[in-house]
């Protein structure tokens, strides 16, 4: 961890969508350099905090601070990677262009190709091991193949906070143990901040420094042995939660993670 700056901050943040209340009084603190979990059931309001941390969503009440100043939409200093869906197995484009995009996405059409535009391509694809990938269509490429491209497209623009989607889901043992190796030496490495959205504590909890579980509008920030407690998740859900630990792994009974 480089210092103690904060890199987010929410302070009473409320917000509602469709005459429903999502996240009630939710206050939280993300220091720089830090790499937190999000965990926390379907429909808890986990990407809904994402797109308030974008500036696509504003809260209905509360103060959000990204990198000192009011979330903006389209910073450059804050990567994202969406909820990971497959790529068609016939599309065309090569990894290398899909990683391009996250420098000209936003322009009319493909960006033009510059030796320094295909350096800093190449750059962001041998951080996440991916090289031998440039060329290749992205459709032919298996889930941890796209996720990597992915991380790399985030990355391109020199980010200092990393938001994550779900990056795990639907990938093998191999492939999630991967790519939680990845980030976290992009974490340490770069001193990048990363939020990373889970529904799996187990191949994270010896990686990250907290997590932030939401559930039931609220939320509760802490180390992983702090939070991911049945008296912690209880006090949450407002009922019966238990956990146990068996085998090396983490099993939550009474309420969805």
């Amino acid at each position: 961890m480089l210092n103690y700056k904060p890199a987010i901050s929410a302070e009473n943040v409320s917000v509602r969508q469709d005459g429903r209340t999502i996240l009630e009084d939710v206050s939280f603190e993300v220091k720089e350099g830090e790499f937190i979990a999000v965990l926390g059931p379907n429909g808890a309001g986990k990407t809904t905090l994402f797109k308030v941390l974008l500036g696509l969503l504003a809260p209905e009440s509360g103060k959000v601070r990204v990198l000192g100043g009011s979330p903006r939409r389209g910073a450059r200093d804050v990567g994202y990677t969406p909820q990971h869906r497959r790529l068609e197995t016939d599309l065309a484009l090569r990894a290398r262009d899909i990683v391009g995009f996250g420098l000209d996405g936003n322009k009319w059409g493909i960006g033009f190709g510059s030796r320094k535009r295909d350096a800093k391509i190449d750059k962001v694809l041998d951080e996440v091991n991916a090289c031998g990938l440039a060329d290749a269509p992205v459709g032919r490429l298996s889930g941890g193949e796209q996720q990597q491209m992915f991380i790399a497209q985030a990355l391109i623009t020199d980010p200092r906070i990393l938001l994550l989607d779900e990056p795990l889901s639907n990938l093998d043992i191999s492939h999630t143990q991967e790519i939680v190796a990845l980030l976290s030496g992009i974490c340490r490495n770069r001193g990048v901040t990363i939020m990373l959205i889970s529904h799996d504590i187990n191949p994270l909890f010896h990686t990250i420094d907290r997590v932030l579980y939401i559930a039931n509008r609220h939320a509760v920030m802490g180390s992983p042995e702090e939070v991911v407690t049945g008296e912690t998740l209880s006090a949450l859900y407002g009922s019966k939660v238990e956990v146990v630990r068996a085998a090396g792994r983490i099993f939550v009974a009474g309420a969805e993670i």
